[in-house]
């Protein structure tokens, strides 16, 4: 199969890559830097050089292929983040329908299933709107949790603080993925997908306690705490430290959503079996960035 990943060699897109080409598939990876020719190539994939805010090369780029896995990139300069979804999703779709491709897998989100209140992931929401439109084609919405990488945001404020704080915390549970096994679940799906369905994705649920405890012991903080802020706080520290008032606004409704337990609603009655990389596996990386 010849299958098209978007992302560039972002934290999934790069061992997407790489399982489908030790599995002999031919790749093509979408990134806007020049910069990655070489390196794309270097793993043996075939390199797109271009922006998914153009058709047109999208279109041409889709043209032959047999499958596709399609990111929105993060625009955090984006003056209105839903309406960019939205704009790339639509983007997607025209692409799609005129390359004749019939196997999509979307990376969208847990809480997608809501058209409000989940911040952010309304956005997700939306560009799974766009792509139930799509006739004809097999769609896997793949509905990755919380990430792991997103604790690596946290580094500065333990060194300055001596804890982790947002909007949640405490005792909060979240269910945790690692970019690793969200590849290997996009790989599947790109393999077999029909028909539209949903596929969730998790590697492990810890309280926010836990996470920090296992976290403290990696970088020799035992003690770690991750305190709950309020929406206020967190909000106002967001914009204080340059995050635009509506992305903010915009990201401190997410993390409420977590704390109320609205982001996993949908998640709670279609729990996936837990991928290989456990919190503990996740620690040794964060230690590696943290020192």
């Amino acid at each position: 199969m010849k299958i098209i990943i978007t992302g560039s060699l972002g934290n999934i897109s790069k061992p997407l890559a790489k399982t489908l080409l030790a599995k002999g598939h031919t790749v093509a990876v979408i990134s806007t830097d020049q910069n990655k020719q070489t390196a794309i190539e270097a793993l043996g994939a075939q390199a797109a050089i271009g922006s998914v805010t153009d058709v047109g090369f999208l279109t041409a780029t889709f043209t032959g292929a047999d499958a596709v896995y399609t990111i929105v990139p993060p625009n955090f300069a984006a003056p209105d983040p839903i309406a960019y979804y939205e704009q790339i999703g639509h983007n997607y779709r025209e692409a799609i329908h005129a390359s004749g491709i019939k196997r999509v897998v979307l990376l969208s989100s847990w809480g997608a299933h809501l058209a409000e209140g989940t911040g952010i992931i309304v956005g997700s929401h939306r560009v799974e709107e766009i792509f139930k439109k799509i006739e004809g084609v097999a769609i896997t919405f793949l509905r990755p949790c919380s990430f792991y990488n997103n604790l690596y945001h946290y580094v500065d404020t333990i060194k300055n603080t001596g804890f982790i704080a947002t909007n949640y915390g405490g005792e909060d549970k979240v269910v945790w993925v690692s970019p690793k096994d969200i590849a290997e679940a996009a790989s599947e799906e790109l393999l077999r997908v029909s028909g539209q369905v949903v596929r969730y994705v998790a590697s492990d649920e810890r309280s926010c306690n836990e996470v920090a405890g296992i976290l403290g012991a990696a970088i020799g903080k035992p003690d770690l705490k991750w305190l709950a802020s309020s929406d206020e706080q967190v909000n106002a520290t967001m914009k204080q430290y340059g995050v635009p008032p509506l992305m903010a606004g915009l990201l401190t409704e997410l993390n409420a959503a977590i704390r109320t337990g609205l982001m996993r609603q949908d998640y709670d009655l279609h729990q996936p079996a837990f991928g290989k990389v456990k919190v503990e596996d996740f620690a040794l990386e964060f230690a590696l960035a943290f020192n």
